[in-house]
């Protein structure tokens, strides 16, 4: 028996796993979507079955956007995820080059410490962090939500493209340098093209944990005008009655943009997550 026919039933098994994951990963996003367009006894008497000729209903949507602002909630977790995710790639990549580049006293204590941001949630010091906003005069304003991702981004970024910035040629940096080239032109010309499948890797994994969060615009900006998408669809929902078509509307339009990061981020995230498998 030849390789090539020995190997067939392992591709073959893996493929299925694959398949089986990722229908178990999209099945809730599929009900979700699917009941976004189905009338409300439709969504309790047939949750599973898409929308028909006679089910089909876009009372949630239009619930949305006549009920509450939520072009406004829309805006602002868009304004907050994308100055939190510039923040988080810029500083990010510049302590991981400063790390991984250049050796000092404490270099490997500081990686070690900047690591611990990983393994101890934020979500811990939550009562300092309100206090430090309340003082700061920045509670129910967008900067708070934008300082508190930056800092709960930086961890993870830090590590990961510190990683990959070590594999980066000596020789090349060394090059730009006889050519006089500054530090900051041999980062940012050099470096940061080279790394672009890390950064795209920590782009889609910061960006999911900070559009998805309820936990911080809950507590640092509840007010009306810096709501996010996530505490906006929250008024649909009731002590005792829960409208449902809006909700599930509501979480429909919120899938959109990480489905649009990822569709636009797919092949540099595969690239990044499988050169750190051979690393």
């Amino acid at each position: 028996m030849s390789r090539a026919t020995s190997s067939l039933p392992r591709s073959a098994a893996a493929h299925a796993i694959l398949i089986l994951y990722t229908i178990i990963a999209l099945f809730p996003v599929l009900v979700v979507v699917m009941n976004s367009f189905k009338a409300r006894n439709a969504i309790f008497r047939a949750p599973l079955m898409p929308p028909t000729t006679t089910t089909f209903d876009t009372v949630g949507y239009t619930t949305v956007m006549a009920q509450g602002d939520f072009l406004l909630y829309f805006g602002n977790s868009l304004t907050v995820t994308v100055v939190s995710l510039f923040l988080v790639l810029l500083f990010g990549a510049m302590a991981a080059f400063a790390l991984s580049e250049y050796r000092f006293r404490g270099n490997t204590l500081t990686g070690l410490y900047l690591a611990l941001g990983i393994m101890i949630p934020i979500r811990l010091g939550t009562v300092a962090i309100l206090q430090l906003m309340v003082a700061s005069g920045l509670v129910n304003t967008l900067t708070a939500l934008i300082l508190v991702y930056t800092a709960q981004g930086l961890p993870l970024a830090i590590f990961i493209l510190s990683e990959f910035m070590r594999t980066v040629s000596d020789d090349l940096k060394n090059a730009g340098r006889i050519d006089g080239l500054s530090e900051y032109r041999i980062f940012f010309r050099l470096v940061l093209p080279l790394v672009r499948p890390a950064m795209a890797t920590v782009a889609v994994f910061t960006m999911i944990p900070i559009w998805n969060d309820l936990w911080f615009p809950l507590i640092l900006a509840p007010s009306e005008s810096t709501k996010t998408v996530t505490l906006g669809a929250q008024i649909f929902l009731g002590q005792f009655v829960t409208n449902w078509n809006a909700v599930l509307a509501a979480l429909s339009l919120a899938i959109l943009p990480v489905l649009v990061l990822y569709f636009i981020f797919s092949r540099q995230l595969i690239r990044g997550i499988t050169s750190g498998a051979v690393k």
